[in-house]
């Protein structure tokens, strides 16, 4: 496998603690300008806008927050047009947000961790969920929404970024009911005759556990929604969907809440894995057969799952597994995580016989990775390629600090590297115009410069990595890591 040449100049102890944490400082301004610092050119077919969002606040008025998932959300905008391109970030003005940032203290216990001051006493018995909607961002159905899993959506103007309010899915959705922030597009939906739908689920955990499933048409209405009780506690991020299943992943753990009712732990501190438990597959139809089987495999756990198809009776899921939960411990300190000391996430391929009842799996990448993405038109179909961050070293675990590319038929790779200095967010994809290949397009992704504490937006040619970046557009001033994000065709520029 070549390597683009920056990489091969870089020792395989890729990076320094000290550059990775600082793209965990709070970002506390609100930008608003055309980016005018470019190294190389914006592609000038390349028009929409590229959504972000993730954690921009990692302390309340000095007052650190203990894990990032319990930042507050900052969504940020990078619109494309005529080979120029513009920046905005707005904070998701959630009712918790506004109450924290008027009192300037933490008023909210967080799910990673995060308690109120004041000790135990101040926070037991307080199982209020605040609502961060910071994990994704996604444009559908004329409305711009910022998911986070545990409760509903909150929608913002696509141009300005403003916060309008909590939104219901046209009254579906009861207030703080769950809406999780790992939807897919289906991009031709044999229900509809072929038009594009989003589907979507919710999850309430407990001794068994209800997966809801959502999916909307064009315009955003529900079209279909049903639930599904299944055994056991579920701590369920993302799910994969084919033509006709919805695929969720059950990790096993035990969740003993005592801890967190008693103000001792936050509710994702009291999460254990269990090592000599199976992974359950819970395969739910989409159609009107609600058949739900349950098949087991290896001990792991997921987080996020690239992709899944079907051929024949045979379902096929490519997952990032881990050998166990990477657990949140009390008293810790996020960012002196020992990352030698952790198993890294690989990308495996789950064989599922639905008629044998069988599942096998086998590794595709040894690589530490995260992040997968793809064409959206291959959404739970075939795909030939797939694009994920991943470390720099071929072994070993490490901060994602390049962008992989996998030929699925031929098993070749090619990889981009922004070592030893620079660290990856989620990659996108994003089709060019009138494209002739599945990976005729670009990879869109921000890049953590700790060389210079600022964030770069990065546009490769998703055909040939290792011909470097397109451009790297140099913004004035870093983003915190993030979570997800999604392009859109449609340009959204306030002050155009």
């Amino acid at each position: 496998m070549q390597l683009h040449e920056r990489a091969s100049t870089v020792p395989i102890h890729s990076y320094q603690r000290q550059d990775w944490q600082g793209g965990y400082k709070s970002l506390k301004t609100e930008y608003d300008y055309w980016i005018d610092d470019i190294e190389g050119q914006i592609p000038p077919e390349l028009q929409g806008t590229l959504f972000r969002n993730g954690p921009g606040l990692l302390d309340i008025n000095g007052m650190p927050i203990h894990h990032p998932f319990d930042g507050d959300g900052m969504v940020s905008a990078i619109a494309f047009k005529d080979g120029r391109a513009h920046f905005r970030n707005r904070f998701v003005r959630t009712a918790a947000f506004l109450e924290e940032q008027k009192a300037g203290k933490i008023l909210y216990r967080g799910v990673f961790g995060t308690q109120k001051p004041g000790g135990w006493l101040a926070n037991a018995f307080d199982l209020r969920l605040k609502n961060i909607a910071n994990t994704n961002v996604v444009y559908w159905g004329g409305k711009l929404l910022a998911l986070w899993e545990a409760a509903d959506p909150h929608r913002l103007d696509p141009a300005t970024l403003d916060t309008l309010g909590k939104d219901s899915l046209n009254g579906v959705l009861a207030d703080g009911e769950a809406f999780a922030a790992h939807p897919r597009i289906d991009p031709r939906c044999n229900q509809d005759g072929g038009a594009p739908c989003m589907v979507n689920f919710s999850i309430k955990p407990g001794l068994s556990s209800t997966i809801t499933i959502f999916e909307l048409d064009p315009a955003g209405n529900v079209i279909r929604q049903h639930a599904h009780n299944v055994p056991g506690f579920a701590f369920i991020h993302d799910f994969a969907i084919t033509e006709n299943y919805c695929i969720f992943f059950q990790n096993p753990i035990a969740f003993n809440p005592i801890p967190f009712v008693l103000g001792l732990r936050g509710a994702g501190e009291c999460i254990k894995f269990l090592p000599n438990q199976p992974t359950r597959i819970v395969i739910i139809p989409r159609h009107k057969s609600r058949h739900v089987q349950i098949l087991e495999t290896q001990s792991g756990f997921v987080f996020h799952h690239a992709n899944a198809f079907e051929q024949g009776d045979e379902i096929f899921i490519d997952s990032i597994c881990y050998e166990s939960f990477p657990e949140v411990e009390a008293g810790s300190d996020f960012k002196q995580v020992d990352f030698d000391a952790l198993k890294p996430g690989q990308l495996w391929r789950f064989h599922v016989n639905l008629q044998q009842q069988t599942v096998a799996r086998e590794l595709i990448e040894p690589r530490c990775c995260e992040f997968p993405t793809m064409h959206p038109d291959k959404v739970g179909r075939a795909c030939r390629y797939l694009y994920l961050g991943a470390a720099h070293a071929a072994t070993g675990n490490a901060p994602l600090q390049a962008i992989l590319k996998i030929d699925l038929e031929s098993g070749q790779r090619q990889l981009w590297s922004a070592a030893p200095r620079g660290f990856i967010s989620e990659p996108v994809f994003v089709e060019r115009p009138g494209a002739e290949s599945e990976d005729d397009g670009w990879i869109l992704a921000l890049v953590y410069d700790a060389a210079y504490h600022r964030s770069d937006v990065a546009i490769l040619d998703a055909r040939n990595l290792e011909q470097g970046a397109i451009a790297r557009l140099h913004l004035k001033h870093h983003i915190p890591y993030g979570l997800h994000g999604s392009f859109t065709p449609e340009l959204f520029i306030s002050n155009d």
